[in-house]
């Protein structure tokens, strides 16, 4: 049970930062996430627990690594808001590709 309200509260904590200052989706975000874990709340099997955290757990690793905010600043123009956890070094590019042996 303390796994599931640490979930919980984890894709909370999670939503606050993936979607700060979008209203909209925050509280789209904030009901999705209560109505999910309040459909499955009286859920007594342990494998469905488990799967339903391991989705919950997905999905929150999911907002995290790749949701990027965009503002619309014009017709047609969107400027991306990455957080500085989404920032990671960029790998270059090769042509030439590696033999295998």
């Amino acid at each position: 049970m303390a796994h599931v309200l640490q979930l919980f509260k984890t894709l909370h904590r999670t939503r606050q930062q993936v979607f700060k200052n979008d209203a909209r989706a925050l509280e789209a975000a904030r009901i999705k996430i209560n109505e999910e874990f309040k459909n499955n709340k009286s859920e007594t099997s342990p494998k469905k627990i488990e799967e339903l955290m391991k989705i919950g757990s997905d999905v929150e690793l999911l907002l995290r690594t790749s949701v990027v905010q965009g503002i619309h600043t014009g017709h047609n123009i969107l400027k991306l808001v990455p957080r500085k956890d989404l920032l990671i070094e960029n790998v270059p590019y090769c042509d030439t590709p590696t033999q295998k042996q």
